[in-house]
Formats: structure tokens, sequence, C-alpha cells
């Protein structure tokens, strides 16, 4: 029997580790927690994210709590899914030097092309490093060789992509979902352009409900910051007349119970998009603010999935090509081998055959960041929105 601790630090990533080790052979014993940081996923965004996996009542832990479970549940695997700073943190110091040795493992919660050194970098102190295509496995393959450290890359199926929603009784595919992006587009008047034409969509199709898809509450964190939020910025144009105030709907909980009812999907980039497509809905992602890195959507080029403003006005919803899908997260599942290659180290861990992952991070010239990082996995948020004037409390916290 393989015993897995998975823990993780924000919305994102909780959704994404409670996917993958729910997919996880059905002798494997598993254990999910929240890190408690400044992002930690409230209450709602808890129950969102796990929602259609086997886990329900998820703990919120401080840092020593979580060396403590740890150390209670003795885990073969810890699946470190958190934002690449708390990754090295807890890698490091915090769940460092437990006995018996644990295989580290990390990976990305989403759409991860172009591939980036920073993300490997923080996660090389990890003993495998799962990604979803063969075209991020090959790309962080080169970063790997390039930059050393760090353990083996894996292979694996995001696991959204098999949540399925079922429509209600008497319910039909009425809805137009527009999934956020916390971080793209930037600029506030692109994002009030996306929500004019949502308007204009709303008002020429009535017979369809356009659902604004929240990540997060105004009032909630998520793994990114998001200064202009889109239902606040509605409110704020409805104020002034620019729009009418209840025309769309903003909701948040799981995306594959809004898909169930989804005409169409519509986004500048989310990973959610790929939901969409498993699910057979037709999709647009925008193109109109670039297609780049920068914007996050560089990966569908060529999907024959990008569109514009005036199309989304339009419903103009497509259908990515067959080849495209193939090439990019919906490869066949013999491809897999993030399961066997966990085994495999775990098994290398056991006879004590497993040599330690060399992180990059090593060194006097990183100490002070990982102390930055480990001050904010073990200082309640609360603490740290005072600042650090509250040193002595601070002080006696990390004793």
């Amino acid at each position: 029997m393989i015993r897995v601790f998975a823990v993780a630090d924000s919305d994102s990533y909780l959704k994404w580790a409670a996917g993958l080790v729910a997919g996880a052979p059905g002798d494997w014993k598993l254990e999910l927690a929240v890190v408690r940081t400044p992002i930690a996923p409230s209450e709602s965004q808890i129950a969102a994210a796990v929602s259609g996996t086997r886990f329900h009542d998820v703990p919120t832990l401080g840092a020593r709590a979580l060396r403590k479970a740890a150390e209670r549940f003795r885990p073969d695997v810890i699946l470190v899914s958190c934002t690449g700073p708390v990754v090295d943190a807890l890698v490091s110091e915090v769940l460092a030097g437990l006995k018996p040795r644990p295989v580290f493992v990390t990976g990305l919660p989403g759409i991860s092309v172009p591939a980036t050194e920073k993300a490997w970098i923080y996660r090389s102190g990890c003993d495998l490093f799962i990604l979803h295509s063969g075209r991020e496995v090959r790309e962080f393959g080169e970063i790997a060789r390039r930059l050393g450290g760090g353990g083996q890359v894996a292979l694996a199926r995001l696991p959204y992509l098999d949540l399925t929603g079922h429509p209600a009784a008497g319910e039909t595919r009425d809805r137009v979902v527009f999934a956020t992006q916390a971080k793209v587009p930037v600029r506030r008047d692109d994002r009030e352009s996306v929500l004019l034409s949502l308007k204009v969509l709303a008002e020429a199709r009535p017979d369809l409900r356009v659902v604004v898809k929240l990540r997060a509450r105004d009032d909630e964190r998520q793994t990114h910051n998001e200064k202009h939020h889109y239902e606040r910025l509605w409110n704020t144009m409805a104020a002034e007349g620019r729009v009418p105030a209840g025309l769309l709907s903003f909701e948040a909980g799981p995306m594959h119970e809004h898909l169930a009812r989804a005409h169409g999907f519509v986004t500048v980039s989310s990973t959610a998009a790929l939901e969409a497509i498993a699910q057979g809905v037709p999709l647009l992602v925008l193109s109109d603010f670039g297609v780049s890195a920068e914007m996050i959507n560089l990966v569908f080029e060529g999907s024959g999935s990008l569109g514009t403003l005036d199309d989304l006005a339009k419903a103009g919803f497509r259908t990515p090509t067959p080849e495209w899908c193939a090439a990019n997260y919906f490869h066949e599942a013999a491809h897999n081998d993030w399961a066997i290659r966990t085994l495999a180290l775990v098994e290398a861990a056991r006879a004590g055959a497993l040599t330690p992952s060399s992180s990059l991070l090593d060194g006097p010239q990183h100490a002070a960041a990982r102390r930055r990082a480990r001050l904010r996995i073990e200082v309640p948020p609360k603490v740290l929105r005072y600042g650090y004037r509250a040193k002595k409390k601070i002080r006696k916290l990390l004793k």
C-alpha cells in the first residue's frame, strides 16, 4: 500500500491535487490538507475545488500542525501542490527530515506552455514533477537538462478533464459561460470590453443566460491577485448607467457543473477551456489582447478555437481540431506514467536508494527568500497583515 499526503495552498492547486490523487490506484491511502497562507481558499472555495472527488472535509493547517500531521500519517509520498516559493519552503524546511523518507512529488495545476525556468527552479528540490502534455514534458525536460537540479518529469492527464456535470431534470444547455482569469488581461479597459461584448450577446440572445464564472468572490483570495475583479467592474459600470445591472449572472461553484448546462464557453486564458473541450462544449479563446506567453494562451495557437470579441457578441463558438487535441492534453491514457514513476521512486526510497534531489535554491544566496516564504506559512495571515511591527508575536510563533 502507498500512503499519499497531498498539501495545497490555494484554490487552483487544491483542485488539481484533489483530482490527481483521486485518480490514483484504488489501494493507495490518501490524505489531503490545505496549508494556511495568505492565499488559502475559503470554505466555499474548498468545497468547489474538491467537488466530484472522493474528498469532503479538508482541514486547513498551519506549518507546525502540517508537520505533525505528516509525522502521524507517515506518508510514502507527499504531493506538494503549491505555488513555487511554498513548495520550496515545505520541501526544504517544514517537511524536511521526515522518517521514513517520503518521495516529494509536485506539479502545475493547468496549462504550462511555454515552460519557464522559474517554475522548474522553485520545484527543483522535488523527486518528481508532473506535467500534462507531451509538449510540456519536452519543454521542461529541456530546461532540466540545461539547468540541472530536480528529479524526474512525468506525464498525467489533467484531472479536471474527467469531471462531468449533469443538468437537472428539465434543464437544457442554455448558458454561455465566461471563465475569468485573475492575471490577464491586465488593463481595466480590456476587461470592460469583455463585459461589454457579453452585454451585447445577452441582449441579442435572450434565450441564452450569460454567466461570468468567478474563481473567487471579490473578498476571497486566489492563487494570483486580481486587481480588476469582473463583478466589481460590472457593478461600477451599472452604477454609471453603462450596462443594465442584472443582465449578467456572476456565479462561483464547480466549473464542471456550469459546463453541464453550457451552450458555449469563452475565456481569455483558462485551463477551463480544456474542461469545455472534454465536455464537448463549443468555445472561444479570445485573441483580441494578443496570443503570447504573457497572455497564457499561446498553446491555443493552431487549435481552431481562437476568436474575437465580435465573434463572442455573435455567439460564434468553435470546436478545436482533433490533431491539436491529440498533441495537447488529450493524449492516450497509455502515455500517462506518473503513477508508475511514483511507485518506482517509493520502492527506491524504501530500499534506501533514493538520492536527495538537488534544489537549485540551495545555498546562502537564497536563505533570506526562504525565510520569507517560511514566514508566510508559519505566521497566521491576520498577523502578517499588520506588517513586521508585530515582531514579538512573530518571533514567538517561530520559536
